[in-house]
Formats: structure tokens, sequence, C-alpha cells
């Protein structure tokens, strides 16, 4: 599923959990359940390219108040030089590590905890790939917050596009781009503020910081964008297809090498899906062409008088 155009997604899920000895387990937010639950938190990778998505690398959070036990991370078997790290700073490992590994992808997308994290912004500029990373409200800006800048979009400064293919249709916003030529960014790139408006609440604003090669337009900011929600059907799946939250180990190494085999049998299931997707493409282009050969054939047979006549 490889692509030069393809997009590192960041996200993670929630494994709501009973008991206190799951490695990594206390009562926090998950955005999964969409409540505090007692539960584990896993940062996930993804990769989302036009020939389909999949999970490719990921990281168990370690709460502080499990860092800081000795004895409870003992009994976990968490390894011992293994510290304390933000949720952001996990992502920034995954992405060093694809980096490093030459993973072909041009785009980084991630939602508000990744996108409000500089030193995670800097990585990405430094890998020399770009970023279309959301923030909240309050992300300042230069001396100001970022929505504060919507009082500089002009009234014409709309287009209505889609950000990909939903479960009704297409996903469609009204998006503005403000160019910030007074960030410092390397030769070549630009960085600006993307926002998002919904159709139906006017009033509801979605903003990113983005980092772009110069000549991209604002119609592949927004499929970048876009691209945030298919680690959404990638959880999904994995969870419903490949048991990938269906375990009852405790344990750090228990709990890495599920989730590992898990992401590797839905990655495998992606990989078989894109290649009977491209069979079933050239068959009906096999068919189509085909049908038009045989239409060509029988063209002079007509016109001769050797074809079939209306009365036979």
């Amino acid at each position: 599923m490889g692509d030069t155009e393809a997009v590192l997604v960041l996200d993670e899920t929630g494994f709501v959990k009973k008991g206190i000895k799951s490695v990594g387990v206390q009562r926090q937010y998950s955005g999964t359940a969409g409540r505090i639950e007692n539960c584990q938190i896993g940062v996930f990778l993804g990769y989302a390219s036009r020939h389909g998505h999949a999970l490719i690398d990921r990281a168990l959070y370690l709460p502080e108040v499990w860092a800081n036990d000795p004895a409870r991370r003992g009994a976990a078997g968490v390894p011992e030089n293994t510290a304390f790290a933000t949720k952001p700073q996990l992502g920034r490992q995954m992405l060093a590590r694809a980096f490093a590994a030459c993973v072909p992808c041009r785009w980084v997308t991630g939602d508000s905890i990744y996108g409000a994290d500089y030193a995670l912004r800097r990585c990405i500029e430094e890998g020399g790939r770009g970023y279309v990373l959301a923030v909240t409200s309050r992300q300042r800006l230069g001396f100001k917050t970022v929505s504060d800048w919507l009082e500089d979009v002009p009234a014409d400064g709309w287009q209505r596009l889609s950000a990909g293919e939903g479960a009704k249709g297409p996903r469609l916003y009204d998006w503005a781009y403000l160019p910030c030529g007074w960030l410092e960014a390397a030769s070549g790139w630009h960085k600006g503020l993307l926002i998002r408006r919904k159709l139906a609440h006017p009033e509801l604003f979605t903003f990113y910081l983005t980092l772009a090669p110069e000549g991209i337009g604002l119609s592949d900011l927004v499929r970048v964008a876009g691209m945030r929600w298919t680690i959404e059907a990638c959880f999904e799946a994995a969870k419903g297809e490949v048991g990938l939250d269906q375990y009852e180990v405790r344990s750090w190494t228990g709990w890495h090498r599920h989730i590992t085999l898990a992401m590797l049998a839905h990655a495998y299931l992606a990989v078989i899906r894109h290649a009977a997707d491209g069979e079933k493409r050239r068959g009906r282009s096999h068919g189509r062409s085909l049908a038009a050969h045989r239409t060509r054939s029988a063209a002079p047979a007509v016109a001769s008088g050797l074809g079939p006549t209306a009365g036979s």
C-alpha cells in the first residue's frame, strides 16, 4: 500500500478494563467511550494512502502514577528503562521510527493533542514532511489565538469542499486558509492556518496548523485533513475483525505481543482487500475491452451483409 503521497495519522484508543493490575490501567478519559473510564490507552500510528489504510506502530501510554511506582511496574513487567512519556512524546517516537525506516509518505495529521505540541511539529518539519494538525481554538498563532484569526477571513474566502467520502456520502464543509508567511519555514515550504466550518452549524469551527510545500492548494490540505478519519476506521475494523481489544493479558510484554499480532492480521487483511479490489477493477476493464473488441469485429460483418439481420 506504499505511496509517496501517503499520510501518517496519529491517534489513540482506549481499552476498558476491570481492576488495577493490567499494565497502565487507571481511571482516565477514553475517546472511545467518550467519558472517563477505568482503561488502558494505546497511542497508534496509522498509514493511509490511495491504496488503503492500516496501523503500523503502537505504544502503550503509561500514566505517571504507574511510571513512579516501582512495585507496580515490576509486577507488570515494565522494562526498567521505560520512563513516563506524554502522548505527543510517544507520537514523536513513532514518527521518528517511521522516518528512519523510510516509510513512503508526504504528510502527517492528527488531533489537537498532537497538533498543540511544538516539538512534534518540529520533528515532522525536520523529517522533511508536511503536516495538517488540528489544534484547539485557544492555540496561539503569533500574537493572537487561532479563533481570533477568523476576523481576517474575507466573506468570499470560504470554499465548499469534501474531506472525503463518509458513510452518508461526501463529508462537505466550508474551508478557508490563511497563509502565515511570517512564520519561519524551510526553503520551499510555507506555514498557514486551515479553518473548517460546519454547514449545519456555521458557528462551529475546527482549526489546523499546516506545513506544506509551495504550490500545494487548499484542496490538497483538505484531503490530508480528511485522512485523519482513516485511523478511526482502522480501530473499528481491528477491534471488530481481528480482536484488537479482545485480550486478558496484564503484563507489558503480553499487551505488546497481542496488539502487534492484531495489527499484523489487520494489515494483512487490508492488503488482501486492496489486491482483491485490483482484480475486480482489472476484470471490469478486461470485460469492457472485450466488449469493445467484439463490437469492432462485428461492425464490418454487419456492414457487408454477413452479420445478423433484423429478420434473422
